[in-house]
């Protein structure tokens, strides 16, 4: 174990204490083993069309042909797309679709390119 004992997780507090091979905080009560990686609950897990994991930054191709809200346009089964984020709302997928511009998708019409 190192000679610094890092902060509290959830409160931040500074006196952090060890005892055997967790870390306990005094002042909330939170127990955690500082070996173990943390996961950001608020971190939005998706998986494509497929159940690939999706990460931003992916490029994904759509499975369907798709019609654009409000216009005449139709993206084609195909299309290539890059992701930019992730959004927590009904389409889910903030991305770049190519030929159209920004564009928000769905993670079930997309498939992670290989």
């Amino acid at each position: 174990m190192s000679d610094t004992i890092p902060p509290c997780p959830k409160c931040e507090s500074p006196y952090a204490y060890e005892d055997g091979s967790l870390l306990i905080c005094p002042e909330c009560a939170h127990e955690w083993n500082p070996n173990e990686v943390v996961v950001d609950p608020d971190a939005i897990i998706l998986k494509d069309a497929v159940g690939n994991l999706l990460e931003e930054g992916d490029k994904v191709t759509l499975i369907k042909d798709l019609k654009v809200k409000g216009t005449s346009l139709t993206l084609k089964v195909g299309t290539k797309a890059v992701i930019n984020r992730f959004v927590d709302a009904d389409h889910d997928i903030d991305c770049k679709v190519d030929g159209q511009g920004q564009m928000m998708l769905k993670s079930k019409f997309v498939k992670k390119q290989s």
